[in-house]
């Protein structure tokens, strides 16, 4: 069972860090856990450029400096906007002159169990955080993360229960099965309904210059879902309600339509261990899911 005693939720006084706060506060009153609310204090005025892509660069919009007695009774009023009774929060002040790497060094020195981060910031990236702190979290850190897009719905409304719907993406790698591991997690927890997930990619990104060879697509599923079914023991079953799902076609697009199908309140995914100075993210389902997700999207690290 996933023990989460400390949630550190970075927070930059947008509102998207008001959504990712309160998911933070809606997990941490299910868990009985205590929340950091963290804001990161640049030393000097902070530029914030678009996400570019190729040559193309938007124009950097260059954020005023808050020194640390502004900063303190900001997040200390953010904070009570948001208080939940029952729910124990703790606030922090930091400065670093690169945001993200001071978000990682306090999750660390809290030993947090999770990070809760928004997609955006107060920069406003309208192609999403492809260089952003968010990011950047992702990619160098290895404690779980979860991040929160614009369009997910307040967690705190929905109830005592935070998730009650969780979809977890299976490749069956190692990776994805420590995600699978942290999903039936959260779904006794929260007694919710879990979607295994497995996409068969019939379609390589390199078809004309390597067919695929030919398979027998129908055995395919049905092997596939037999692994489904053979990975959740029968306790989990017993709990909570548990489905499994094989989907042919491209492995991002399917998981959030499915995702948003089901109306589900968490994605769960796994991400494989940093190499090529971690390059591999880019371009990975991981990444795409997160950038267009409606709801909640929880990584968890091999």
């Amino acid at each position: 069972m996933i023990e989460l005693q400390r949630i550190l939720c970075a927070v930059d006084f947008s509102e998207f860090s008001r959504r990712a706060l309160d998911h933070a506060l809606s997990v941490a009153r299910s868990y009985g856990s205590t929340v950091t609310a963290l804001h990161v204090v640049a030393p000097a005025p902070a530029a914030a450029a678009g996400a570019c892509f190729g040559s193309e660069m938007a124009p950097p919009l260059m954020l005023p400096k808050m020194d640390f007695a502004t900063a303190t009774r900001e997040l200390e009023q953010f904070v009570v906007r948001e208080q939940v009774p029952g729910v124990k929060v703790e606030t922090l002040v930091a400065e670093g002159s690169e945001v993200y790497r001071e978000i990682l060094a306090q999750a660390d020195h809290l030993d947090a169990s999770l990070m809760v981060i928004g997609t955006h910031g107060r920069a406003g990236f309208e192609r999403l955080f492809l260089g952003s702190t968010a990011e950047k979290v992702l990619r160098k850190g290895r404690r779980p993360v979860m991040t929160v897009p614009p369009k997910a719905p307040d967690a705190m409304a929905s109830g005592p229960v935070p998730f009650a719907r969780i979809v977890c993406g299976v490749d069956f790698s190692k990776s994805s099965q420590v995600a699978l591991d942290g999903a039936m997690s959260l779904a006794q927890k929260n007694k919710a309904a879990l979607a295994l997930v497995h996409i068969v990619e019939t379609h390589p990104l390199y078809a004309d210059f390597a067919p695929p060879a030919a398979i027998d697509l129908h055995a395919w599923i049905e092997q596939a879902t037999s692994r489904l079914h053979a990975m959740v023991p029968d306790p989990v079953r017993a709990t909570c309600s548990v489905a499994e799902l094989v989907r042919e076609g491209t492995p991002y697009r399917e998981i959030l339509g499915f995702a948003q199908e089901a109306a589900a309140d968490l994605i769960v995914l796994g991400v494989r261990g940093r190499r090529a100075a971690d390059l591999l993210f880019f371009g990975s389902t991981t990444h795409h899911v997160i950038r267009e997700a409606q709801c909640a999207v929880l990584t968890l690290h091999d």
